[in-house]
């Protein structure tokens, strides 16, 4: 990065953060703190009004912007094809404000970077499958959500689990406080406290009904940060199965979630999976016909049997 280039980006640094120290500047830019010092003297006789705080670090004066930004084409596409993903896999408010974005931000650019960018959008495009459109009923919800984890509200809901309990039904109602929302597996899950579990949960937003959002408020446990937040991982069963090799491509196209390992062997696809329960691999082997076969553990295998069993007494 040139100087120029650095400049502008402690500009835009400064203005998104109350405070930054030199360190931390010369880490992000990685530089020396000696550098940075200079090119805040540079930003400084510029008239940009940067203020330094002894052994705090530096600030932008309050009321100071930086003048709008250009785009380079490729920044603007970025940009627009955000906008795409959002119109699609959020709620109504935020697909208006995304509608609404790409509009000024395609108004902004000059023309030469508007008729670039137009040109580069043509060759590509997001298309979601039907069967990842999220319903309006989950929008409606995530809509629910979101003003609820904005003012500290709690949830409560009726939820769908993907594994029967002891007594074979799969219906819950819950009591949460919504931490977050997360996109995973092509998926909106609700991270929250669950009062039944007296523990952090995920419950996937499309599995939920019956949503309210309660007058009761709640607080966030005070070492939680969604962004650094990552599920304890408990799946300690391993299960091994062969891919008949004119359906490896297939398999492994499918990108299951439990999949750890995978192997090319002459008789096939060899992989590994990691559950909690062989109940959450069971449809998806079922699901491939004779193409898989599954090695181990025996248990998983009389499960595999018996269901077959079943089945052929339906027909």
């Amino acid at each position: 990065m040139n100087k120029t280039d650095r400049l502008l980006a402690i500009v835009l640094e400064l203005q998104r953060k109350k405070l930054v120290r030199a360190e931390d500047l010369a880490d992000t830019f990685e530089t020396s703190i000696r550098t940075i010092y200079r090119d805040i003297q540079a930003l400084c006789e510029a008239g940009v009004p940067v203020i330094g705080a002894p052994g705090q670090g530096y600030s932008l004066m309050e009321g100071y912007f930086l003048p709008p930004v250009r785009f380079t084409a490729e920044e603007a596409v970025t940009l627009l094809l955000g906008t795409d993903f959002i119109e699609q896999r959020f709620d109504k408010d935020y697909g208006l404000r995304a509608l609404s974005s790409r509009n000024k931000i395609e108004a902004v650019l000059p023309e030469n970077v508007r008729h670039e960018a137009a040109r580069i959008r043509q060759t590509m495009r997001l298309i979601l499958p039907d069967k990842d459109t999220v319903s309006g009923k989950e929008k409606d919800y995530m809509k629910a959500i979101r003003h609820a984890i904005l003012q500290r509200r709690k949830l409560k809901f009726d939820y769908l689990k993907n594994i029967p309990d002891s007594s074979g039904s799969r219906h819950s109602q819950r009591t949460a406080a919504p931490y977050g929302l997360v996109f995973v597996q092509s998926s909106w899950a609700l991270i929250a406290w669950c009062e039944l579990r007296q523990d952090i949960r995920h419950f996937r937003v499309s599995r939920m009904t019956d949503l309210s959002v309660l007058e009761e408020n709640y607080e966030i446990l005070p070492d939680f940060k969604l962004e650094n937040y990552r599920p304890i991982d408990d799946r300690r069963l391993t299960v091994r199965i062969l891919v008949h090799p004119d359906m490896a491509d297939r398999v492994m196209e499918s990108n299951n979630f439990y999949m750890e390992a995978a192997e090319e062997r002459e008789d096939g696809l060899h992989m590994v999976l990691r559950v909690r329960r062989t109940e959450e691999l069971l449809h998806w082997v079922l699901g491939w016909g004779s193409g898989i076969v599954v090695l181990e553990p025996e248990s998983f295998r009389n499960q595999i049997r018996n269901e077959a069993e079943n089945m052929l007494k339906r027909y």
